[in-house]
């Protein structure tokens, strides 16, 4: 196995290194909206049965109308990362990539572009893959049975335009390889997604998450939205009840909501955030709606300072000199997290 991989959160380890009660830090290490969406009336069968199919067919559904994958209806799954874990079996047990239903024989490398999400690259190499991290979709090769672009990407917000990437996905099909898009951070920017073309898609994996949006990590919810071949073999994989009931019916209601009003309170969050980090100084080397990247040669000092104050950000052992930010939830956070940095001596 690799080595495991440090993410966001970790508050209770954080307040052991440098003090103060756990319920007292101001937690912006993770890419989650900080102000939690109201939660709808949970039916008490829901927790009291195992999930039942209705549960399952409605949050697809609603997924479905949600993401705009038409006829194709995404599965839930238990978060994101359930699936990420399962993506090397697709290569090794479940034939190939599927182009009308030939094996690809090629070798088994995979290109992930980076820096992302690290999971992606910890999971095939455990799986015995040789994985090329590129640096652009221009990278990869008819060499590759499967590419995992996240978009837009974590850590450094880039995007990547919906013809670039049905650009990419025709060429992975015409080489018998697959096409994984990553839009955890989508939701803000539905024009982005790849979903709505997932129709003549063949080959196209996409993983939505549900928690980041909606500010429920703690729900362990996503959507994998695929063909029905490839949703079979996941769901086969991840055997039965694999969501709970209580996060199937939170799902089915939410994802038929109107979520303007959660659009425009991160958008106004987000603003807030990156008027305190330029307000002291700081450059943002890149953000999405949830989180802003900061590059400075002294972040590691930064990150130190704003622990001290029980304040917790995200930083990368890949990249000394950058810094993740995520949203405040609320002007008075934002008040504590400027007076923090304003007083770190540069």
């Amino acid at each position: 196995m690799s080595a495991p991989i440090f993410h966001g959160g970790g508050i209770t380890a954080a307040a052991a290194t440098f003090g103060g009660r756990p319920e007292d830090w101001l937690d912006l290490s993770t890419g989650i909206n900080p102000c939690p969406t109201a939660l709808p009336e949970i039916p008490k069968k829901a927790w009291h049965r195992l999930p039942d199919s209705y549960l399952v067919d409605e949050a697809r559904r609603a997924a479905g109308d949600y993401y705009g994958s038409g006829k194709i209806l995404p599965l839930p799954v238990p978060g994101t990362q359930s699936v990420i874990q399962l993506l090397p079996r697709l290569l090794t047990e479940g034939g190939g990539a599927r182009t009308d239903g030939k094996v690809a024989m090629v070798d088994n490398r995979v290109a992930v572009v980076a820096p992302t999400y690290g999971e992606y690259t910890r999971a095939f190499i455990s799986a015995g893959f040789a994985v090329d991290t590129v640096g652009d979709v221009a990278a990869i090769g008819a060499w590759h049975r499967l590419a995992v672009v996240v978009n837009p990407n974590n850590p450094d917000g880039r995007t990547w335009p919906v013809e670039t990437l049905i650009g990419l996905h025709d060429r992975m099909k015409a080489a018998n390889g697959l096409l994984v898009v990553d839009e955890a951070f989508g939701d803000a920017v539905p024009a982005l997604s790849l979903a709505g073309n997932m129709q003549r898609l063949s080959n196209l994996v996409i993983f939505r998450s549900f928690g980041k949006f909606f500010g429920l990590a703690g729900l362990r919810l996503g959507f994998a939205i695929a063909h029905e071949d490839i949703l079979k073999r996941f769901e086969e994989w991840l055997g039965p009840w694999a969501v709970s009931g209580p996060a199937l019916s939170i799902a089915g209601s939410l994802l038929r909501s109107d979520v303007s009003p959660i659009r425009r309170l991160i958008d106004e969050r987000a603003a807030a955030l990156h008027s305190v980090l330029t307000g002291v100084g700081l450059q943002v080397a890149g953000r999405t709606a949830l989180f802003a990247l900061v590059d400075h040669a002294r972040a590691s000092d930064i990150y130190t300072h704003l622990g001290r104050h029980h304040i917790l950000v995200r930083k990368f052992d890949y990249a000394p000199a950058w810094l993740r930010f995520g949203l405040t939830p609320g002007p008075a956070a934002d008040l504590r997290l400027g007076e923090v940095l304003q007083r770190f001596e540069r």
